[in-house]
């Protein structure tokens, strides 16, 4: 059974910096696409961060410069570090993995707030 843990979401200030993990068992996350998708209220979720099994990442606009993924291979996981936090970014933090059209999977959520 696939399961994504988030982990590390909370209140911060602005301008303030937090780590969001994931935690992945019944997949490596080595050999999936992973993501952060967030969803604020009465918002679209959207994808903040990639990174594919080759290693690209890819970052929407938004937070170029200020968000980091990067996932570790010895404890199957993906880190969002999240730097510079402006409260646009409040929002719900997802964990998401997929291969091609088959695999798609999704974590609970993390709440992320930052105040002004």
């Amino acid at each position: 059974q696939v399961q994504l843990l988030e982990s590390g979401g909370g209140l911060v200030q602005a301008g303030g910096s937090r780590r969001l993990s994931c935690a992945a068992s019944g997949i490596f996350v080595t050999m999936y696409t992973m993501g952060w998708y967030r969803q604020a209220p009465g918002k679209a979720r959207e994808l903040v961060a990639s990174i594919t099994s080759d290693g690209t990442t890819n970052y929407v606009d938004l937070v170029k410069g200020r968000f980091t993924i990067s996932r570790d291979f010895a404890s199957n996981t993906v880190a969002l570090q999240m730097n510079s936090l402006k409260p646009e970014d409040t929002a719900v933090y997802y964990c998401n993995g997929k291969a091609g059209r088959t695999y798609n999977f999704w974590g609970r959520g993390t709440q992320v707030t930052v105040s002004s």
